[in-house]
């Protein structure tokens, strides 16, 4: 993997918890739970998104 793409797979896991972190915040701060439980869904998502950037990042390493 090349130093620019490297770059990129470490920005994308950064979006991702960056996005986890801001839709944890947002849903946290709603009143109305059926909102906040989507938005808590969206987190996940985003938290399993950066996990599977991760793993490819390890696998990438152990090769």
């Amino acid at each position: 993997m090349t130093q620019k793409e490297l770059l990129y797979m470490e920005d994308a896991i950064g979006h991702e918890q960056n996005l986890e972190t801001i839709f944890n915040n947002f849903s946290n701060e709603l009143e109305d739970k059926s909102l906040a439980s989507f938005i808590q869904k969206l987190a996940k998502k985003h938290h399993s998104l950066s996990e599977k950037l991760l793993k490819v990042m390890e696998d990438l390493k152990n090769e």
